[in-house]
């Protein structure tokens, strides 16, 4: 039976540190490796908490699950902002492109069939972290979409 360690990590720049270190030295496995597969999975992740499952079959054997940052974490690093606001003011600006891109890499965990779906998602999470869509409130950029604004952009691509 597969031990399982599940961890918060710094993508892109985990270490054999806490709380990776003292959870993984006693099922045996080369930290080192176990940490140098994570990074390598979270380097486009780089300054975001992700959620890594290490799952070790042996002191030779595992495989790693890396799962997404909130989309609130991804809207944010998306604007280059340091946080977002509590109190729905605007602070930055998102472009539907941007929108696009973190649906897509939101979209496994989102509940979303379509594409359209997950970017009203992200829309409505960005409009409370404060951010703008196109220019728009976070509830016209949802009317937008809806009324098909955006469909070309939006269309799966096979």
């Amino acid at each position: 039976m597969a031990n399982v360690v599940e961890a918060l990590v710094p993508g892109g720049k985990a270490s054999a540190g806490p709380p990776l270190g003292p959870a993984l030295g006693p099922l045996g496995v080369n930290v080192a490796q176990v940490v140098a597969k994570i990074n390598e999975q979270t380097k486009d992740l780089n300054g975001m908490q992700v959620p890594v499952k290490i799952l070790v079959k042996s002191r030779t054997e595992f495989e790693i699950e890396v799962g997404t940052p909130p989309t609130s974490a991804l809207i944010i690093k998306e604007m280059g902002l340091e946080k977002g606001t509590g109190d729905k003011s605007a602070v930055g600006n998102l472009t539907m492109e941007q929108v696009l891109k973190i649906a897509n890499i939101k979209r496994r965990g989102l509940l979303s069939k379509s594409l359209k779906n997950a970017a009203r998602e992200v829309i409505g999470t960005a409009g409370s972290v404060g951010a703008t869509i196109d220019g728009m409130p976070s509830k016209e950029a949802q009317m937008a979409v809806a009324s098909g604004k955006y469909d070309e952009m939006l269309e799966e691509k096979a």
